[in-house]
């Protein structure tokens, strides 16, 4: 085995958010849509609510979405690639 232990290991919530990611990159979530709230996102993707809540804020920090107080997650738009 040459391999490292946990050479392959991502945190789970990098990986929801990872695909969340490629939902909005594919126009599946569309500018302006509001992502569902942490126990549907959890159940959604089979997580615990404190991973939903981890990833959407992995989000934010990549600048995909924006949280607006009582109003909920909205995707923004995703800088251009290239």
């Amino acid at each position: 085995m040459s391999e490292l232990p946990g050479a392959e290991f991502q945190y789970v919530y990098v990986r929801v958010a990872d695909q969340v990611e490629a939902e909005i990159r594919s126009g599946q979530l569309p500018y302006g849509a509001r992502l569902p709230n942490e126990r549907a996102m959890a159940a959604a993707y089979g997580v615990a609510p404190g991973t939903a809540r981890r990833a959407v804020q992995e989000l934010r920090e990549r600048g995909l979405v924006v949280t607006l107080p009582n109003k909920g997650t909205f995707v923004l738009r995703p800088p251009a690639e290239g």
